[in-house]
């Protein structure tokens, strides 16, 4: 499948405005989900600004309005469509005290997707994952993660974010096997995404690169994660829909795994005349810091913890050729103080 009209959820999002971009660029026709009306605009907006065929945005983009935690018009929005990406999940940038509030949507948002595609025929779906349903997998702290991985929702470092992403991934290769067989889906699992966004209405992940850039804690802590340019995560998406071979697959996206304090070198390298801060604090600092400040809060667990995830699938069956970290970082960095948003 090279052309025909494609479904993405979320379409608003960070990594699905991207998504987006390159199914219009590819040559797809693309009906992009959203919440509210003043969503389509901005989305509609970006595309104007970004894409190759500027003037044929109008003709090949269109929208339906729908929530994640509603049933109403799933059905008429996959109708007559080619394929769907599923892209919209919850990502707080601050965990909720209840974790229900984030797991909740995030499963049955994907099922009432799932279940709306094989109403209407669709039998294509990639959907968006992330490498945090690989990266808690019970094995050797020196073990590379891989697809064959499963994160454990019960492991102490697993935040409501990572627990949604798990059981909302699950749920879905579940249904395809008991109610589904006919769906030929592919699931994306993304490392850290970060990049340069088409729209100054970005989502969470861009915010550590701008609590960096305002220098906003004294000391960074020694807390990491692997890091992929939010293009290579879109291509990743839209090779899937052209690889019937990777149907019933997962593949994980970005394995360069960088530090926090190590983000902030890179960025400090790129942007001298800011008073970036690149210390390293001891986490019992980050402990204290962490009873006034919630963002900070959510990583405790995950101090000093590397985990390393492989990529070489997407390699080898996606011919993906993944940018430098260091270049994903920076072309964010560039972004945020270029729009001046810090």
């Amino acid at each position: 499948m090279s052309s025909g009209l494609v479904v993405v959820t979320g379409g608003s999002g960070f990594i699905a405005k991207h998504i987006v971009l390159q199914l219009l660029d590819s040559g797809y026709s693309v009906r992009a989900t959203v919440r509210s009306p003043a969503r389509q605009a901005e989305l509609r907006s970006a595309m104007r600004a970004h894409a190759r065929d500027a003037y044929g945005v109008d003709h090949r983009l269109s929208f339906a309005q729908l929530d994640l935690d509603n049933d109403d018009g799933w059905e008429a929005a996959l109708a007559g469509t080619n394929a769907l990406i599923h892209t919209a999940s919850p990502f707080p940038l601050v965990q909720p005290r209840d974790e229900n509030d984030v797991i909740r949507p995030a499963v049955e948002g994907t099922l009432r997707a799932l279940r709306a595609a094989k109403k209407a025929g669709v039998t294509r779906v990639v959907l968006t994952s992330s490498g945090l349903a690989v990266m808690l997998a019970n094995k050797g702290s020196n073990a590379a993660r891989d697809e064959s991985d499963w994160s454990d929702v019960n492991d102490p470092r697993a935040n409501p974010y990572a627990k949604s992403k798990t059981l909302a991934e699950r749920a879905a290769w579940r249904y395809v096997e008991t109610d589904a067989p006919e769906t030929q889906l592919t699931v994306i699992n993304p490392g850290f995404v970060i990049g340069a966004p088409l729209d100054t209405a970005f989502g969470t992940s861009l915010r550590v690169i701008q609590r960096i850039l305002e220098a906003k804690d004294p000391m960074l802590p020694n807390f990491g994660f692997p890091v992929v340019d939010v293009r290579d995560i879109a291509a990743m998406h839209v090779a899937a829909l052209t690889r019937p071979g990777t149907a019933g697959k997962r593949y994980l996206g970005g394995d360069e795994f960088v530090w926090f304090p190590q983000m902030a070198q890179i960025l400090k390298g790129a942007f001298p005349e800011r008073g970036i801060v690149t210390r390293r604090a001891p986490n019992f600092i980050i402990r204290v810091l962490a009873l006034f400040d919630k963002e900070i809060g959510t990583i405790i667990p995950n101090l000093d913890d590397r985990i390393d995830v492989t990529a070489d699938r997407a390699r080898r069956e996606l011919d993906m050729t993944f940018r430098p970290a260091a270049d994903a970082i920076v072309s964010a960095g560039r972004y945020i103080i270029d729009n001046k948003l810090v």
